[in-house]
């Protein structure tokens, strides 16, 4: 069976989950037994409405899972996201995620779709958009997902069926992770089934198809990197593409880039083009030590957990750090104060860097800024060459807290490394995807 049919087979017309509801069905993770419709409601309810708090020190702050209003501002918390995206729609509306259940919501409401016009492609992750697809296409996933990548976001929004019901009424539900019949993990975007056959065709392994060829565990990650990838929208079709031809290291996507000539937006104040890396954590977790451990995105993000006699996924989707218990200590037998001081060290450590680059960045601005006033062209600018000490050196000189970053009292300059895990077989293939085991 095809990525195309796949996605096809068995679908309902209903975006949402009643349908697989009506009769019982295997569920995720639990391999040969037939469970009630009741243990798979819950699940979909806990997905979609996360009532309960899900902050931590560097996420879901601001309103967060509430209806009362948009989450919180990150242009206020953050004024020098405004420069560096001046010009771009980023500089107009920034705000703190909210999850899977607010997901169409948000973007409906963001001033970056409200006062910018925006292409069709940006409803492949925000919304339940297989029938949407299936309909523009005639029954073909892949040339439905083109078409609607090229129209107006508005009028691929309100596109209705034959029967004057709207095609996109819901936001990421059940039947964009699972088969409706079986419940199975399935792959549905077509942007990443390109992508990822672009990454195995480069390791010379042709013809790939995750919903055929993936084992269950490489599945439990690939259904979240349909969408947490960084993405660009190709050529006048708008078309969501994945920028993996060249491998999925930074290094190797800006290669591709620079082949592509592509950039996101040219600079307000600078003139120049830049690119936006938009939310890369599947590359990034490609590259990582859990990766190369066997541990998929859903085994920290999204536990184990008993219901009644079944074993399921827990689909309130959060932090692992609200639920270290489930899970970390499954494989880190470490105390769950102390794993949580050492990701909270990590943490720390990486928004001294995000603070400490957006200092360099924004005084890069002012230097460029300054250099044209006084005359300076784009071409001499271009050249460069040596310069005397400008704003951002003088800032940086005299500032020894920048030389060395914060660690709490006590803390290993290496946190983690003394209980990596080292999973049979888990080695990096040449695709630069680490193997994650598993049975199919």
């Amino acid at each position: 069976m095809t990525a195309a049919s796949a996605i096809r087979a068995g679908d309902r017309r209903e975006a949402g989950c009643g349908s697989a509801f009506a009769h019982s069905l295997l569920l995720p993770g639990v391999s040969g037994r037939k469970h009630s419709a009741a243990a798979a409601k819950r699940q979909y309810i806990k997905g979609s409405t996360p009532a309960l708090p899900t902050t931590t020190k560097y996420g879901g702050r601001g309103l967060g899972a509430s209806d009362a209003g948009p989450a919180e501002q990150k242009l206020d918390r953050e004024p020098w996201l405004k420069r560096i995206f001046a010009g771009y729609a980023f500089a107009l509306d920034y705000r703190d995620r909210r999850g899977h259940a607010y997901a169409l919501f948000d973007q409906e409401q963001t001033r970056r779709v409200t006062e910018r016009q925006q292409p069709g492609a940006c409803l492949q992750c925000h919304a339940s958009v297989v029938p949407l697809y299936r309909f523009v296409g005639k029954g073909d996933v892949r040339k439905g997902f083109e078409a609607v990548s090229g129209m107006l976001y508005q009028q691929a929004h309100d596109l209705v069926d034959q029967t004057g019901r709207k095609l996109v009424e819901h936001s990421v539900a059940c039947l964009d992770c699972h088969d409706p019949k079986t419940m199975a993990p399935r792959v549905t975007r077509p942007a990443f089934i390109a992508g990822i056959q672009a990454v195995k065709a480069r390791a010379g392994i042709p013809d790939y198809d995750p919903n055929r060829d993936a084992r269950r565990q490489e599945m439990r990650a690939f259904v979240c990197g349909q969408c947490h990838v960084e993405y660009y929208f190709k050529g006048p079709g708008k078309v969501v593409t994945y920028p993996w031809a060249s491998g999925l290291r930074v290094e190797e996507i800006e290669q591709y880039y620079h082949a592509e000539n592509f950039s996101d937006w040219v600079h307000a104040e600078t003139g120049d083009k830049v690119l936006k890396a938009q939310h890369p954590e599947f590359e990034v977790w490609s590259q990582g030590v859990h990766a190369r451990a066997g541990v998929a995105c859903a085994d920290c993000h999204m536990p184990y957990e008993r219901v009644g006699a079944a074993k399921v996924s827990d689909h309130w989707v959060r932090s692992p750090l609200l639920n270290v218990n489930r899970a970390c200590q499954p494989c880190h037998a470490v105390p769950e104060e102390e794993l949580r001081a050492r990701v909270l060290t990590i943490q720390d450590r990486h928004y001294a860097l995000l603070e400490r680059a957006a200092t360099a960045t924004t005084d890069m601005l002012d230097a460029i800024v300054a250099a044209k006033k006084a005359g300076a062209t784009a071409a001499g600018l271009d050249r460069g060459g040596a310069a005397p000490e400008g704003a951002m050196a003088a800032r940086l000189r005299g500032r020894p807290e920048l030389d060395g970053l914060p660690r709490p009292a006590g803390a290993r300059a290496h946190p983690g490394r003394g209980d990596r895990l080292r999973a049979p077989g888990a080695a990096r293939r040449r695709d630069g995807v680490a193997e994650v085991g598993g049975q199919r």
